[in-house]
């Protein structure tokens, strides 16, 4: 018998001051079998640090053709590709063939940087990439706020995040390892 998805209810209310972005989210989130409580939380705080109307959860981990995250326009274009972990290279570059920008949301410490160390140089051609990364003690902590039922209050400001999860606050202040060039 194969193993069910777990479901999480989330309310998400996010003040990205970065971006004049305010807006209540009712998500429902699955977590697959094989999916960790800590990864599920680092796909919801990629939704926060790129919310938008159109953003989307993606079927991840069952569909090898989807994001994490997505966002398509009313032509059905993909705006933006959103990855959480640490993706195949070849991935990231059909990704960026197919979406206008791409965002990876690593996480795990000294293996994030090894995956990093070994692909920097051809992820630095893609010029439609940026990367993210999370320190270890905090993609753990927010694992271990994970409930299945949870109330979130975000304010976004200056690229940091405040988190206030079931009487627990939260200061995440994720690194750039790649930003996408400037196209003024």
């Amino acid at each position: 018998m194969a193993l069910k998805a777990t479901i999480y209810k989330i309310e998400l209310q996010l003040a990205d001051l970065d971006r004049n972005y305010y807006q209540t989210h009712s998500l429902t989130i699955a977590r697959h079998p094989s999916e960790t409580e800590e990864r599920m939380m680092v796909r919801l705080l990629a939704f926060a640090l790129h919310a938008h109307e159109a953003l989307e959860f993606g079927k991840g981990l069952s569909r090898e053709d989807e994001p994490d995250l997505w966002q398509k326009n009313l032509t059905g274009a993909i705006e933006h590709w959103i990855e959480v972990g640490l993706p195949d290279e070849k991935r990231l570059r059909r990704a960026c063939g197919r979406a206008k920008r791409v965002t990876v949301l690593t996480y795990g410490g000294r293996t994030a940087d090894l995956w990093w160390e070994q692909n920097q140089e051809l992820l630095n051609k893609q010029d439609k990439l940026a990367i993210i990364n999370l320190r270890t003690e905090e993609s753990r902590a927010l694992g271990n706020v994970a409930v299945r039922t949870m109330e979130i209050n975000c304010t976004v400001q200056e690229g940091g995040l405040w988190l206030v999860i079931g009487g627990e606050t939260l200061h995440i202040e994720p690194d750039a390892m790649k930003v996408l060039p400037d196209r003024r």
